[in-house]
C-alpha cells in the first residue's frame, strides 16, 4: 500500500517491487563479458578503473558525447562508453534548476547506473532513430533482489534524465529521490504506469549485478537473441516488446 505522509502519497519498497517487478538495462553490444567480470559500472566508475584523468576525462564526464567513446588501459579490454545523443546543451541549460550547469548535470548522470522500469520505455529507446540500426545488450533484472542489496544507493526519477528531445522537462537536485520520498501516487493519478516512474538508478556501480540478473539478450535487426537466463526463469520473463 502506498504510504500517506502529510498530504502526499509516497512510494514504499513493496509497491515498487509489485508494480515494477523487473528492471531493464541497455548496454553496448559486446559488453556482457565485461559486465560479468566487473559488474555494472557507471561512466565515472569506468573512468576510475581505466585511470582516465585530466582533459580526456572532462571531455567524457562533463560534456555531451555526440558519439561513442572507446577507452583503453594496458591489461584491460577495450570498453565503449555510450553516447548521449538525446541531449542538447542549449535545451538542457533552459530546463536546469537549482543553479546547475550542463556540466553539473552530465557529471550527475555519469555517476549513476540506469534502469528502465517498464518495457515500453526500453523499446522506445531501442526503436529510436539514433539506436535502432545498432545492436545492443539488454539485461533483465530482478527488482526485489536489487532493492534488497542496494536500497541505500537507489534513487528514482520521474523523467528520462538523459534526454532533452521533444519537451525538455525541468530537472535539478531533486530529480533523483530515495524510494520513500518518491511521490508515486500523486503522479499516477494523471499518468500511465510507464510515465508515473521512469528511471531507477544505483549510484556509481552495481558490482554484484549478476546476482540480480534474470536474463541477458542481444538485440539486433529488430530481434532478441538470448545470451543467458537464470535457472528456473521462463522465456517470457525478459524484455519482450509489449
Amino acid at each position: 500500500m502506498i504510504a500517506a505522509i502529510g498530504n502526499n502519497y509516497q512510494m514504499i519498497e513493496e509497491d515498487l517491487i509489485r508494480i515494477y517487478p523487473r528492471l531493464f538495462h541497455m548496454a553496448e553490444d559486446g559488453a556482457f563479458a565485461s559486465i560479468q567480470a566487473r559488474g555494472l559500472l557507471s561512466t565515472s566508475a569506468l573512468l576510475d578503473v581505466y585511470g582516465i584523468t585530466g582533459n580526456s576525462r572532462i571531455a567524457i564526464e562533463d560534456r555531451r558525447r555526440p558519439e561513442k567513446v572507446t577507452i583503453r588501459r594496458q591489461g584491460l579490454p577495450e570498453v565503449v562508453i555510450r553516447d548521449n545523443k538525446p541531449m542538447s546543451d542549449e535545451q538542457l541549460a533552459k530546463c536546469l534548476q537549482d543553479g546547475l550547469s550542463p556540466a553539473d548535470w552530465y557529471r550527475m548522470l555519469n555517476r549513476n547506473t540506469f534502469f528502465w522500469l517498464h518495457r515500453k520505455r526500453l523499446w522506445g529507446l531501442l526503436r529510436a532513430k539514433a539506436y535502432r540500426s545498432s545492436p545492443h545488450t539488454i539485461l533483465t533484472i530482478d527488482t526485489a533482489s536489487l532493492v534488497a542489496a542496494h536500497r541505500d544507493r537507489i534513487r528514482l526519477s520521474p523523467i528520462n534524465s538523459g534526454s532533452t528531445i521533444m519537451s525538455a522537462q525541468p530537472r535539478g537536485n531533486d530529480t533523483f529521490l530515495p524510494i520513500l520520498d518518491y511521490p508515486y501516487d500523486e503522479r499516477r493519478k494523471t499518468r500511465p504506469v510507464e510515465r508515473a516512474l521512469v528511471e531507477l538508478v544505483v549510484e556509481y556501480h552495481v558490482p554484484d549485478i549478476m546476482s540480480h540478473l534474470i536474463a541477458a539478450h542481444r538485440f539486433s535487426n529488430g530481434e532478441l537473441v538470448e545470451i543467458l537466463r537464470r535457472q528456473g526463469s521462463t522465456p517470457e520473463d525478459g524484455p519482450q516488446e509489449v
